[in-house]
């Protein structure tokens, strides 16, 4: 099972500082699982790819779109400082 996953932000600083937040995330996986995130301009991009069940493969899913949403959230904070 294969998915990419496309976020676009205001600005390419902004799509940084989350592709940044969550790859820490997709170092340590278990076998058969693959996740890749980058930035693009202004464009975070993952790519999934998942050898496994259906239910991993959207738990993965997710928890990325989890972190993103924190790292959003944190951002948002962080900038009204």
């Amino acid at each position: 099972m294969e998915a990419t996953i496309t976020l676009e932000y205001d600005d390419a600083e902004t799509a940084l500082a989350i592709s940044e937040a969550v790859s820490p995330d997709n170092l340590e996986v278990p076998a058969g699982l693959s996740v890749k995130t980058e930035h693009k301009g202004n464009l975070v991009v993952s790519e999934i790819i998942l050898e496994g069940k259906m239910a991993s493969f959207i738990a993965t899913i997710d928890d990325l779109l989890s972190c993103v949403s924190t790292a959003e959230k944190t951002l948002h904070i962080a900038k009204m400082r």
